[in-house]
């Protein structure tokens, strides 16, 4: 079993809200999920989030689009490349949370009980 858990985070890289995915899922379907109801200035993500649907809300909303931009992209969007370093915040927050092995290894059963160890993972991590 494998699952993906696409996150939102501050710009510290402080979990605000995440999904849990089945693994064979695209990450763009757990974007909706995350940002809605959420005010921000700019989003940073990576490839895996470049789709029509999320850059088109994220104009409506007048956001800045950080977003590492898939390669078979017709129109390449501008890519801000000193704030997209921003990015390694996120990543930083995956590497601690994946320190844990009920996180690493997927060893809850339920998604109720895997998103409460997440939960209870990212309060440890948040005072580090």
């Amino acid at each position: 079993m494998t699952t993906k858990i696409p996150a939102l985070t501050d710009a510290l890289g402080n979990l605000m809200r995440f999904v849990l995915l089945p693994g064979q899922r695209f990450d763009t379907v757990g974007v909706a999920a995350l940002i809605d109801g959420v005010e921000f200035d700019g989003l940073i993500a990576d490839k895996a989030f470049d789709s029509n649907h999320i850059i088109a809300d994220l104009n409506e909303r007048g956001a800045k689009i950080v977003i590492s931009q898939h390669p078979r992209r017709a129109s390449p969007l501008p890519l801000d490349a000193e704030l997209y370093k921003w990015r390694h915040f996120i990543e930083n927050f995956f590497c601690k949370l994946k320190e844990f092995k009920r996180i690493a290894m997927r060893s809850d059963k339920t998604d109720q009980s895997f998103a409460a160890i997440i939960h209870l993972c990212s309060a440890v991590i948040n005072p580090r």
